[in-house]
């Protein structure tokens, strides 16, 4: 089973890319704090929505999704990335929002 549910500050603005197969595909970095420590998560949208799109360095979220290693060429060496793909976003003060969110996780959880 590979489910995350991040909760942290967008520590830079929202990136769009446009791959090669006309996808378009948004990557955030989110920073969490463990044990008084940040950590920066890469996350990326691989269909973005308005609502994604409208989030900015700052906002506070709470991201539902799968980790996923890649590999892909740089350099002439093969290189790796984690990072979370994520399935669905809520911001902390939605209360509704949010019920729904960890309680779609806990039903996968669940399953």
């Amino acid at each position: 089973m590979n489910i995350v549910v991040l909760r942290g500050t967008l520590s830079s603005e929202p990136r769009e890319r446009l791959l090669p197969s006309g996808t378009v595909v948004t990557n955030w970095e989110v920073t969490t704090r463990v044990e008084g420590k940040a950590q920066s998560v890469p996350v990326q949208w691989d269909t973005p929505t308005a609502a994604i799109r409208a989030c900015s360095e700052g906002d506070e979220v709470v991201v539902t999704g799968r980790v996923r290693r890649r590999f892909f060429r740089a350099g002439g060496a093969t290189a790796s990335r984690t990072e979370v793909v994520a399935s669905a976003f809520a911001r902390p003060g939605q209360k509704v929002a949010l019920a729904k969110l960890l309680e779609r996780a806990a039903e996968q959880l669940g399953s």
